[in-house]
């Protein structure tokens, strides 16, 4: 392959530059002329060339730009700073540091020349001290997006488009571009272009004076006449469907410069443009690092995207085709159907979280702030989908996280304190409630959660924020996302004679903040088992749900739904309001007269509205009917009906084993974990019970692995 003559691709930039057009409604239109204007009067900072629109004039430019892209950017920058003098009309706007620096240097050189001095080449200006633009490349449309583990060493200098979400970003800091030099002998002023994160500054004066009178001037940094550019560093890590099963996320620093910086916050899925470069160490570093070597991207354009495909290339728009397929009759009862069509019934959990993904209207009366996102926690015996339907709606979820109780720690949840490699400085890096901002965050055996975990997740329930004061770090992060979590009862299977927060283990303060809660149970029933069993066994044989009356929405579609739903702020007129309290005040009188077991508040007033907001949203009007409101509060009364369990069940008097349990628990204290036989076995007797019956209990109990005996039959254990 012959050697390529830049200059000449110089020029072939320079033509592109100023020759290209588009046809528009008044003729032709330069583009790139009316940004050189721009660019020459300071008006505009940077200037992005397509190489899509490079390949419709000089193919072989565009394609020669994406293999060496570091050399090219460096032509175009070349090109565009000979190109900007012939667009420079008038006065230049208000002058910076530099060029005062320039000009008194200018003015210095002057007399020095009329006293019979000459200027060193050593101290000429290099161009990127007299620049005040920055270029960046946005990729070929032909390009296809890369996994993080698919940048490998062949795309070293190529333009590369990865995908992933950003889990970390340093603060913005200066970084040097151009080191200035004074000398303390002869005065002459040295410049020091820094072409690599790190440098070795001068030490030694190179001018012809300390040349020829052997002074050995030293050289001292002048920050002033150096030019600094601003920088952050950012950390891309790949999505959890892009992870073969059994490996880790990889993950990608990306270099960010100048306006580049600040586009991106954790959480954010975006599409990163750049060059993929090997980051080179200077001295001891390199001897120590050997033959391998740490690899960067640095970054040409981002883009904001949602996790899937077809909503980061701007096909959101429904089509009028699409919205009346959609919106059809009983629109509400198929959109809910097909959320996890495999799974059987359960429809009522289906609207609801149908509803949790478009969410509420957010409210913001005089700063205070009202959230709209909607909490829902899914409560059932083993074997009712409860996993399932997380991971659904996490594969549905424009925006979200999935975890596990076990799995995750409150740093995980919300943030971690880390030291910055690069600058060392304590920086935070977002866990799954912050990387959910705007989405979902499923959570998956929220029972097995510990305590000091737990209460992590109290503040994002309702304020929506993770508040962070951890090693002189004091922060708040936004965590507006929906929480979806999953609960086991705590003895294995839901127990209708014993309330909520003894069937859960869970505080009534954390409970409150969800809006629904759902008890998913499972109980025998032969006609419901039949159609269960004959649904299963049909998705199974053919890896597809049962043919129904309508057809299924694909994930797709309903995701680009949602995104259209998200769209409208709905509101509630006044003649709802006194209908609304009315019936408020209804359900919290029933609720005190019947000794309901989830507590009627506030919150509960605020998730009807949320609710009904939600339903509106998912019609596309703007306005809440009383509609809306009814099936709001049905949903309401539904979730908390499940939880009432068997009725019949309920009004039995409790068995001789559970309140010897009971006894025992209180016998025992709230942090106990052991007492003697000898003590509990004459409460027990006190309260009416015979000492089979107590017998009966510790044997049941110790089967059930909530208890054990010790072999003298002298001490209880509780695991």
């Amino acid at each position: 392959m012959a050697p390529r003559d830049y200059e000449a691709e110089k020029e072939k930039a320079k033509r592109f530059l100023q020759d290209f057009y588009r046809e528009g409604d008044g003729g032709k239109e330069f583009p790139y002329r009316e940004q050189l204007a721009t660019l020459a009067q300071r008006q505009q900072r940077v200037l992005r060339v397509a190489l899509d629109e490079v390949a419709e004039e000089e193919p072989a430019l565009a394609e020669a730009a994406c293999d060496n892209a570091v050399r090219y950017r460096r032509l175009f920058a070349d090109a565009v700073h000979e190109l900007l003098p012939l667009y420079r009309h008038g006065q230049v706007p208000p002058k910076d540091a530099l060029d005062v620096y320039i000009e008194h240097r200018l003015l210095l050189e002057q007399r020095g020349r009329e006293g019979g001095g000459a200027r060193s080449p050593h101290n000429s200006y290099p161009p990127e001290l007299l620049r005040r633009f920055e270029l960046y490349f946005t990729a070929p449309s032909a390009a296809k997006a890369r996994v993080i583990r698919d940048v490998r060493a062949d795309c070293i200098g190529k333009l590369v488009t990865v995908r992933g979400i950003v889990t970390r970003v340093t603060e913005v800091k200066p970084m040097m571009v151009v080191a200035t030099y004074s000398c303390d002998q002869c005065g002459a002023e040295t410049y020091q272009p820094v072409q690599a994160p790190t440098f070795t500054p001068l030490l030694l004066c190179p001018s012809n004076e300390c040349h020829t009178n052997r002074a050995g001037g030293r050289l001292c940094l002048q920050s002033r006449g150096s030019k600094f550019l601003k920088f952050q560093e950012m950390k891309l890590q790949e999505h959890t469907d892009q992870v073969p099963v059994g490996h880790l996320p990889r993950s990608i620093s990306v270099a960010v410069q100048g306006e580049n910086t600040r586009l991106a916050q954790p959480g954010d899925h975006v599409a990163v443009t750049g060059v993929f470069l090997p980051l080179l160490r200077t001295g001891f570093r390199q001897l120590t690092q050997g033959l391998l070597s740490e690899t960067y991207l640095e970054a040409h354009h981002i883009v904001k995207m949602t996790k899937s495909e077809e909503d980061a290339s701007g096909a959101d728009e429904l089509t009028e085709e699409e919205l009346r397929q959609i919106t059809e009759e009983d629109f509400y009862d198929k959109l809910a159907a097909s959320i996890a069509p495999e799974i059987y019934g359960h429809e009522d959990v289906k609207k609801a979280l149908l509803l949790q993904l478009v969410g509420g209207v957010e409210r913001s009366p005089h700063g205070m702030r009202i959230r709209g996102n909607i909490n829902i926690c899914l409560m059932g015996d083993p074997g009712v989908a409860k996993s399932q339907l997380l991971s659904y709606i996490d594969r549905l979820a424009p925006r979200s996280q999935y975890t596990t109780g076990r799995g995750s720690s409150g740093a995980g949840l919300t943030a971690a304190v880390l030291r910055d490699p690069v600058t060392g400085e304590l920086a935070l890096e977002g866990g799954a409630l912050v990387l959910a901002d705007q989405g979902i965050c499923c959570i998956d055996e929220f029972d097995k959660m510990s305590e000091a975990d737990r209460t992590a997740i109290h503040e994002v329930l309702e304020q929506q924020s993770v508040s962070i004061a951890k090693a002189g770090v004091l922060a708040t992060l936004n965590a507006r996302c929906a929480v979806l979590a999953a609960a086991n009862p705590a003895y294995g299977r839901y127990d209708a004679r014993r309330s909520l927060e003894h069937n859960l283990r869970l505080p009534a303060a954390l409970l409150s903040r969800f809006d629904l809660l759902w008890l998913l149970p499972d109980r025998p029933d032969r006609d419901h088992d039949l159609r269960l069993a004959q649904h299963i066994t049909y998705v199974h044989q053919h890896s597809r749900q049962p043919p129904c009356s309508f057809q299924q929405l694909d994930m797709k579609l309903m995701r680009r739904y949602i995104a259209t739903c998200k769209r409208k702020q709905p509101v509630v007129p006044e003649a709802l309001a006194d209908y609304i309290t009315a019936a408020y005040v209804e359900m919290r009188k029933e609720a005190w007269a019947s000794k309901d077991s989830t507590y009627t508040s506030a919150r509960t007033l605020l998730g009807i509205l949320r609710l009904a907001t939600a339903l509106a949203r998912l019609r596309l009007v703007d306005v809440v009917e009383k509609e809306d409101i009814n099936e709001a509060m049905r949903l309401m009364e539904m979730s908390k009906d499940s939880l009432q369990g068997d009725k019949g069940q309920q009004d039995r008097p409790p068995r001789p084993s559970d309140a010897i349990f009971a006894a025992l628990r209180e016998l025992a204290g709230p942090g106990g974990r052991s007492l003697r036989l000898a003590e509990a076995l004459p409460r027990c007797l006190a309260k009416g019970f015979t000492p089979g019956q107590v017998q009966e209990a510790l044997d049941e109990y110790e089967e059930l692995n909530v208890l054990q005996v010790n072999a003298a039959r002298t001490r209880i254990t509780f695991v």
